[in-house]
């Protein structure tokens, strides 16, 4: 065996003065990372203190403290007046590092050794930018949120002795507290009949429809959604290997009649809609269309996926009721994201559905999120007993009316006639049709230039359509006048 001298520690062992991890620790975790990887066999003498120490430019009793670490981890053997010495394997032989794997100690190795299926279908859809102005597809605006009421019934739960026992493991599918709270504030807001056995918590939308899809949907299931429909859902259906048919919407939401024709062509297993501002049109789902999509849905035998998208912001009138409170025949499933007014890290996705699905379906959130989130159960359900989810939604309410109202006024100033668009009764975004087609990347790419971010899922276009899902909530009056005044500077230029 050559000199321990002669292995090119410096080449493997990098300290960061930097760092918070003490200095031994990192030359500790590094010479641990060698030994795993072969490139210090077993039976490898190590280098005195003085010398390693002398080599890597540090105090000796750094060194010191290193093989003291690494013999109590059980990674050397200190031999009394004979070094130290990687463990020793019976007939082991060791070797120096060879040239060829010096360099490569320090990073983490960038592909698998093994194969693996890809997905294109789970591809982010999502872009981000730090553009100094945006769109999005209707967010709420995060400094609306009341963060320091936020913090003091968090700290206050965290603090509760009471609440101590409920942040253990358990095999509960959420808090009791805040199942009953929600039940309540949903039969009270949405005119549901339900108790906190119809409810499951989840951490989003997504991850609702992603549950129910595990549970409810097979290969080849057919799935109708609308012809424009929420991408992100889309993508969870293709995944579980459903066959998705779109159906025709109008003015009055999708079109029930189409959606009957389907029916007598195939045996339909599930439907989702946002019947109560549509995604991404914005508009809403008759009465009529309503009571007629439930009698479909019984004559049929096809679940409704109803997504409340949006419902609790609604400005002129009062919210239509979800298809849910009208459904005597257990045939719609209601999700949801509750106190989507807040921060994001607030906010929690639900199930509501009758109590034997409701049972396979916590069987599930069993295996995939089976701590969940208690603390923050706990914080929202204190929000609502105490009316202040109420409190805040009333107050946050005004000012999305008001930005609403401002919004489409400055989008009539800014294009006049060449463009088509309702006022929405509710949510946070415009559904905004140009009248001649334009190429919507292009403005896009163009507008970035101008420190607008318009991402691609917010343009739709194909040759009978050009539009744009433009959300509002989340900019005051001078970010809506300078990101429509960039857009429509662009949009000049282009058609030229």
């Amino acid at each position: 065996m050559g000199s321990p001298g002669q292995i090119p520690y410096r080449s493997f062992i990098h300290i960061d003065r930097a760092s918070t991890t003490p200095v031994y620790m990192q030359v500790t975790h590094q010479l641990i990372n060698a030994i795993q990887r072969g490139y210090l066999l077993t039976g490898t003498k190590l280098p005195g203190t003085r010398l390693l120490s002398s080599t890597l430019a540090v105090h000796r009793k750094t060194i010191i403290a290193v093989y003291e670490e690494l013999d109590a981890q059980g990674w050397i053997e200190i031999r009394p007046n004979k070094g130290s010495f990687v463990l020793q394997k019976k007939d082991a032989k060791g070797k120096r590092i060879s040239t060829e794997k010096q360099n490569l100690l320090a990073y983490y190795p960038e592909k698998t050794g093994y194969s693996f299926e890809k997905s294109s279908l789970l591809d982010n859809p999502f872009e981000f930018s730090s553009c100094h102005y945006s769109f999005n597809d209707g967010t709420p605006d995060i400094r609306l949120t009341q963060i320091e009421q936020l913090s003091k019934f968090y700290s206050s739960n965290i603090k509760r002795k009471s609440n101590l026992k409920k942040l253990g493991y358990h095999n509960s599918d959420g808090s009791e507290y805040f199942k009953e709270n929600l039940s309540n504030y949903l039969n009270l807001s949405r005119g549901l009949h339900i108790s906190k056995e119809n409810i499951l918590i989840t951490r989003s939308t997504e991850m609702s429809v992603y549950i129910i899809s595990e549970i409810l949907l097979r290969a080849l299931d057919i799935v109708v959604v609308a012809s424009l429909s929420y991408f992100s859902v889309n993508m969870i259906f293709q995944k579980s290997g459903a066959r998705i048919v779109q159906v025709p919407v109008d003015e009055e939401g999708i079109q029930v009649d189409a959606l009957e024709k389907l029916c007598r062509q195939y045996t339909i297993r599930m439907l989702y809609l946002t019947p109560h501002h549509h995604y991404p049109t914005t508009v809403s789902l008759t009465a009529e269309r309503r009571v007629a999509l439930l009698d479909l849905a019984h004559q049929y035998g096809f679940i409704i996926l109803e997504d409340d998208y949006d419902y609790d912001f609604h400005y002129d009138q009062k919210a239509l009721l979800p298809l849910a409170s009208a459904d005597t025949n257990g045939m719609v499933i209601y999700i949801g994201a509750f106190g989507k007014s807040l921060a994001p890290g607030f906010r929690t996705g639900f199930i509501v559905a009758p109590q034997n699905v409701m049972a396979e379906m916590r069987k599930y959130l069993g295996i995939i999120d089976r701590q969940g989130d208690v603390l923050m159960e706990m914080v929202l359900a204190e929000m609502i007993a105490e009316g202040e989810i109420n409190r805040h939604l009333k107050k946050s309410i005004k000012i999305y009316q008001e930005r609403r109202n401002l919004f489409v006024n400055i989008l009539n100033q800014t294009f006049g006639e060449n463009i088509h668009f309702q006022q929405p009764s509710g949510g946070l975004a415009v559904w905004v049709q140009w009248k001649n087609p334009i190429n919507l990347l292009q403005v896009s790419q163009e507008c970035r230039k101008e420190q607008l971010f318009i991402p691609k899922n917010l343009l739709y276009q194909h040759k009978d359509l050009t539009a744009m899902r433009l959300g509002f909530g989340h900019m005051n009056k001078e970010e809506m006048n300078s990101s429509l005044a960039i857009l429509k500077r662009n949009i000049d230029v282009l058609t030229k």
